[in-house]
C-alpha cells in the first residue's frame, strides 16, 4: 500500500516568515503626494494584489515603478486621496502597512478587503448570483421586478454595460427573513427566469446568448466583472455603444524587447482613477507576468508602459493572432469603466 508524502502546510509560507514584506509609506520625500514603497519576495499576481489594495481605498496612482525581474518585488507608487491631496488618514496609513506587510500576507488581508468580494456573505447574508446577457433600456428594471415576484429582495448590484453587453452581479435575500436564499428550488427557479429576462424576445437558445449562475469561492467584485465580460468576449465588438467616439479610444502598442527578451505594452489614454488597477487585472487574468513598469500621469492624460511576459513563456510571434488579442482585451478593460465625461455606458454600484 502507497502512502503520500507528507507535506508542512507551514512551508508554502516560509520564505514569507523568512524575508517578510517591508512597507514604507513616506509622506516626507514629496510635497504633492505620498510614497507607498513595498519589498517583497516575488509571486504571480502580487502586483495585483498591491494595486487592488490601494484603488479600494480610493487612491489615485499618479506614478509608479515597479521591478519584479528575479526573486524580489520592489514597487514605488506615488499615490493622493481622492482630493489629490497626502494620505493623511492614520488610519489609511496604517491600514496599507497592515494589509501590505507581514501580517497581510500570512493571515490573508489581501484576500478579505471589505465589500469588495464576490461570492456568498459577500454583503451581510446573501446570496450573489452573476448575469451576463445582451443590454437593452429597461432591463435592471425587468430584472427586479422577476425577483420580486419571487419574494425575493436585491441588497445590492454591481453593473458594468460595455459593448452592447451587461455583466451584473446581484446580492439577493428573502424578502420576509432577511436571510440568504439557500433553497434548490427557489434558485433555480431564479435562475431560469433571469436567463429568460435577459434572452428577451430573442429566439436564440445558444446559452452564450445569456448565462446566470451563483457565485462560488471569493473574487474581487472589479476583477470579477472584468473576466466576465472576458469570458463573454465583448472585446470584440469595437465601438458599437451608440454616440462612443472611436476617435479616443485608448492608444495600445505592443513592441519586442529583444535584448531583454520581453514585450512591450504601452498604453497612452485619458487619467481616471483605477486605470492602473484594470490594465494589471487584465494582463494578469490572461496569464502575463509584469517584470517593470513605469506610469506616469501629465495633466488629464496617462502612460503606463509594461514589460511582460506569458506564463509559458510564449511569445506573441508565437501565437497567430494573439499581440492583436491583447490589444483589444486592454482597450476593452479600459473603457469598460466610465468616468464623468465618458460616452453613456453603465458602471456602477446600485444599492436598494
Amino acid at each position: 500500500m502507497g502512502s503520500w508524502a507528507y507535506f508542512d502546510p507551514e512551508y508554502e509560507t516560509l520564505s514569507i516568515r523568512i524575508n517578510p514584506p517591508q512597507v514604507s509609506v513616506d509622506n516626507s520625500s514629496c510635497k504633492d503626494c505620498t510614497l507607498v514603497k513595498v519589498d517583497s519576495m516575488n509571486k504571480h499576481g502580487i502586483l495585483l494584489e498591491v494595486v487592488q489594495i490601494l484603488t479600494d481605498l480610493d487612491l489615485t496612482i499618479t506614478k509608479a515603478y515597479i521591478s519584479s525581474d528575479g526573486g524580489w518585488f520592489m514597487d514605488v507608487f506615488h499615490v493622493t486621496d481622492q482630493h489629490g491631496q497626502k494620505i493623511s488618514d492614520n488610519r489609511t496609513i496604517e491600514y496599507i502597512e497592515k494589509a501590505l506587510g507581514p501580517k497581510g500576507n500570512t493571515s490573508g488581508i489581501l484576500k478579505s478587503s471589505a465589500g469588495k468580494r464576490v461570492g456568498l456573505n459577500s454583503v451581510g447574508d446573501c446570496t450573489a448570483i452573476e448575469l451576463i446577457g445582451r443590454d437593452r433600456p429597461g432591463l435592471l428594471s425587468e430584472i427586479t421586478a422577476v425577483l420580486a415576484n419571487l419574494h425575493i429582495n436585491v441588497a445590492a448590484a454591481e453593473v458594468w454595460t460595455h459593448n452592447r453587453r451587461i455583466a451584473c452581479i446581484l446580492y439577493v435575500n428573502d424578502d420576509t427573513t432577511n436571510r440568504a436564499v439557500d433553497d434548490a428550488s427557489r434558485l433555480s427557479a431564479m435562475e431560469e427566469q433571469l436567463k429568460n429576462i435577459l434572452r428577451g424576445c430573442g429566439v436564440d437558445d445558444d446559452d452564450n446568448v445569456a448565462r446566470t449562475s451563483f457565485c462560488v469561492g471569493s473574487t474581487h467584485v472589479d476583477r470579477r466583472l472584468h473576466q466576465l465580460l472576458f469570458a463573454d468576449r465583448d472585446y470584440e465588438g469595437g465601438c458599437l455603444e451608440t454616440g462612443m467616439d472611436c476617435s479616443v479610444k485608448p492608444n495600445v502598442t505592443i513592441e519586442r524587447c529583444e535584448e531583454k527578451d520581453y514585450l512591450v505594452v504601452t498604453v497612452s489614454c485619458k487619467d481616471r482613477p483605477k486605470l492602473m488597477f484594470d490594465i494589471v487585472c487584465t494582463l494578469t487574468d490572461m496569464q502575463y507576468v509584469v517584470f517593470h513598469a513605469t506610469i506616469s500621469s501629465d495633466g488629464p492624460y496617462a502612460t503606463q508602459e509594461y514589460y511582460i511576459r506569458h506564463m509559458d513563456g510564449c511569445t506573441l510571434e508565437k501565437q497567430l493572432g494573439e499581440k492583436e488579442k491583447v490589444i483589444k482585451c486592454l482597450e476593452a478593460a479600459i473603457r469598460r469603466r466610465i468616468s464623468e465625461d465618458s460616452p453613456p455606458e453603465l458602471n456602477c454600484l446600485v444599492n436598494f
